[in-house]
């Protein structure tokens, strides 16, 4: 009896239909994201609909087995929090210049397929150091790459919401196709502004679905996908061939990789004091192996990178379920899915206006975040400033002009073509020389702030877990924190 009092609430094991209601509320709150990258992947190399259907399959399919490893864990393997995976944003930008560089179409996606799984392997061996290298990533970095990862995706929502490609498609720019786009926009500020808050939550989805119907009128809205997908498929290894490895590719994804990392420390340490349950740095250590473990898997079954959905935290923090197996419960939802590609056919469906409108929306909340961590950035002098002003400045340059690098060598391309990996590699870089190397701290305020926002972690953090690591026992750790 001692043994379920003294039970921690993350370990609690719910009756089944509470289990499910709550993790079916977790996957509505993700499910846009999860199947947004693959739409934009596949539409960005000019994939046919069926191969578009069968990469939102994939990316369920692989989110669901990524979240069960994270919730149930293997070994050292697995943060055994409740979190969710899902399929990340923060390679697309990365993956969208792979695949533009080799011509699109599948030769993209098995050079796209080529680096995620090289630079995962590499991220999941580098998972038990990583912790002990974010000094390299304070909020100053990772606030820049992710308005970069926004702003960079901005142009694709942007053409969408137009139908297509100037100058290519036909029609492009027309009123409908406008006006379709403008109408989901102000369907999703409605829902998020007049709804009560579980459908605020999933206002992305719920506005992809009425901009459809919006749409069927407008005649832009094709049914015949769906009568062209299967009803059951198994996601087979390698489907589109097998995959090609080019070393400025895998460099550029390596980057993504490591931001990547550190916005799922920041998620796990974030749920860690959710949950009332602090994480220690081997739970951290074992959650990123998590991650990498599932990306580089999602490599091979056709999907894409995977990471922790800082959404799903705040869920967990508005509903008070710490249980994570409420969270594997979302998981094996997130699996069967994948296994229907009929369900995947439904979201393919989706007209591209619609799906502009909604990614105007979607991309834009990415940018705003990355500003949000700014805004906890000390710019008292002139370092950070200096750092921000010149990062965006490069992760600006192939956003604004795609053909600036023709000139250049096509290692070089692959890297510096992405707006995200030329910001990131410029913010480590002047952040290193500015704040590490050559940081002076009575010029110089801090950095890090007091609460690490999404993709941070802050020196109270690194303390804190350093305690853990050094087994206090719990009554002389929350003294010392107390007194801190």
């Amino acid at each position: 009896m001692s043994e379920v009092t003294t039970k921690h609430p993350v370990d609690e094991v719910l009756p089944a239909p509470q289990m499910f209601l709550y993790g079916l509320q977790h996957v509505l709150s993700m499910y846009a994201g999860v199947v947004a990258v693959p739409l934009v992947v596949g539409n960005a190399l000019k994939l046919s609909a069926a191969d578009i259907t069968f990469l939102v399959s994939a990316g369920l399919f692989m989110s669901g087995l990524a979240t069960l490893l994270q919730t149930i864990g293997v070994w050292k393997i697995g943060a055994r929090q409740p979190l969710v995976q899902g399929t990340s944003f923060a390679g697309v930008s990365t993956m969208l210049t792979i695949g533009a560089s080799v011509g699109g179409g599948h030769a993209g996606l098995r050079a796209i397929y080529g680096a995620l799984i090289v630079a995962a392997i590499l991220g999941l061996l580098l998972a038990p150091v990583f912790t002990r290298l974010l000094r390299f990533f304070p909020e100053v970095v990772t606030g820049v790459v992710i308005t970069i990862i926004g702003v960079s995706l901005l142009p694709v929502a942007i053409k969408w919401a137009g139908g297509g490609t100037p100058g290519v498609t036909p029609n492009f720019g027309a009123p409908k196709n406008v006006a379709v786009a403008a109408l989901t926009v102000l369907l999703i500020v409605l829902i998020y502004r007049f709804l009560p808050g579980f459908f605020s939550r999933v206002a992305i989805l719920l506005g992809l679905v009425l901009g459809t119907l919006v749409a069927i009128p407008f005649g832009i809205t094709d049914f015949s996908k769906i009568s062209d997908a299967n009803v059951f498929q198994l996601t087979t290894p390698f489907h589109f061939g097998m995959p090609t490895f080019a070393v400025g590719a895998i460099v550029s994804m390596f980057i993504v990789m490591l931001v990547t990392m550190t916005e799922t420390t920041a998620d796990i340490l974030a749920v860690g004091e959710v949950i009332d349950q602090p994480a220690t740095r081997d739970q951290v250590t074992a959650g990123l192996r998590a991650d990498m473990g599932a990306s580089a898997v999602a490599g091979v079954f056709n999907g894409f990178s995977v990471s922790a959905f800082a959404q799903n935290v705040g869920l967990v923090a508005i509903t008070g379920i710490k249980s994570r197996f409420v969270v594997a419960v979302s998981g094996a939802i997130l699996f069967v899915l994948g296994l229907f590609p009929v369900l995947g056919a439904i979201i393919a469906i989706v007209p591209l206006p619609v799906l502009g409108g909604a990614g105007l929306a979607l991309f834009g909340t990415v940018a705003a975040s990355g500003i949000r961590t700014l805004s906890k950035v000390d710019f008292s002098g002139n370092a950070n400033l200096v750092i921000v002003a010149l990062s965006l400045g490069m992760g600006i340059i192939p956003i604004a002009v795609p053909t600036f690098y023709d000139q250049f060598p096509s290692w070089f391309r692959v890297i510096f073509d992405s707006g995200i990996s030329a910001a990131a590699i410029t913010a480590v870089l002047l952040n290193i020389v500015f704040n590490i190397v050559g940081r002076s701290d009575d010029s110089e305020g801090p950095i890090f702030s007091e609460a690490p926002p999404s993709g941070a972690i802050s020196d109270e953090d690194e303390e804190r877990l350093q305690m853990r690591r050094e087994a206090i026992h719990p009554r002389a750790r929350q003294a010392i924190i107390e007194n801190a």
